[in-house]
């Protein structure tokens, strides 16, 4: 199997591995570290059940093109097979790279659109990621978002009939948390401590992304949602954008849903109870 991917790296770049180090990489595709015989080393990422590196590559290429956010460059995608520079990292996320990662995450936040979506359809993980442009933020997190990942769960026998029916309450009721944002801002999508490359206190890379235009929030809830970020990030990134009344007191929870409902799909068990665990706080 090692050979036969040297050869596909080899073709793809026109450059020859000399070795093959497999990385961790999360739970959907197997990544490497090539060592070439010339040049700089590569990141290779293959065989994902249900991966699609054409659009990854698109997302990361868009990125690169339309936002100062640090993402590896691409130097070749297809279906099954997706190569990557080699970025620095290895370090914790410390209180330096919190705040770094405030300043990047501010600036994409910049990035406008007239509606709220993309131009085409993404994907978070391996999962598909429904964009059309809609005007109203509400109605996209509603139906294309929450309704939408939620009945994607049940379908699959994730997610129980019984939360289902909490969800679709929830839903005909946003208006009561939920406030319009000023605009719609290009979002990274998949904000956690695995998809963040560290290095000496500075963010070197934003990885795996699932972009579309949204609520700035929606990032910045799931930054919290397995302890990525903490104070250092919120009062950096609250210096110059502040949130919004009611964005912990509610707001949080519900955009959180959607995430979580990613990893119901993905792996069911303890993600299930904690979707049961923000319908009970919202008392829904």
């Amino acid at each position: 199997m090692t050979e036969a991917l040297k050869e596909q790296i080899a073709t793809a770049v026109g450059r020859q591995p000399a070795s093959l180090q497999a990385l961790h990489g999360g739970n959907v595709a197997r990544v490497y570290l090539a060592e070439m015989a010339e040049g700089p080393p590569l990141v290779i990422k293959t065989a994902g059940t249900g991966s699609d590196y054409v659009l990854e590559g698109f997302m990361l290429n868009f990125l690169t093109e339309n936002s100062s956010l640090p993402v590896p460059l691409v130097h070749y995608a297809d279906q099954n097979l997706l190569v990557l520079d080699w970025i620095e990292s290895g370090d914790p996320i410390d209180e330096n790279a919190e705040r770094d990662a405030a300043i990047h995450l501010l600036k994409l936040h910049s990035n406008f659109a007239p509606e709220y979506g993309f131009e085409c359809d993404t994907l978070i993980g391996p999962l598909a990621q429904p964009n059309p442009w809609t005007s109203q933020w509400i109605e996209f997190y509603r139906d294309h978002r929450l309704l939408y990942m939620a009945r994607a769960a049940m379908e699959d026998g994730r997610l129980s009939p019984q939360l289902m029916a909490r969800i679709d309450r929830l839903a005909e009721q946003l208006d009561r948390w939920i406030v319009e944002p000023s605009q719609p801002a290009l979002l990274h999508g998949d904000i956690w401590g695995g998809n963040l490359l560290v290095k000496s206190g500075v963010v070197t890379g934003f990885i795996d992304p699932a972009i579309y235009y949204g609520d700035p929030e929606m990032d910045l809830a799931f930054a919290t949602l397995f302890g990525t970020f903490r104070e250092a990030f919120f009062e950096s990134y609250e210096d110059a954008s502040p949130l919004r009344p009611g964005f912990w007191e509610g707001r949080r929870d519900i955009y959180n849903l959607y995430p979580l409902l990613v990893h119901v799909r993905l792996f069911g068990g303890d993600y299930q109870r904690s979707v049961e665990s923000i319908l009970n706080r919202l008392c829904v």
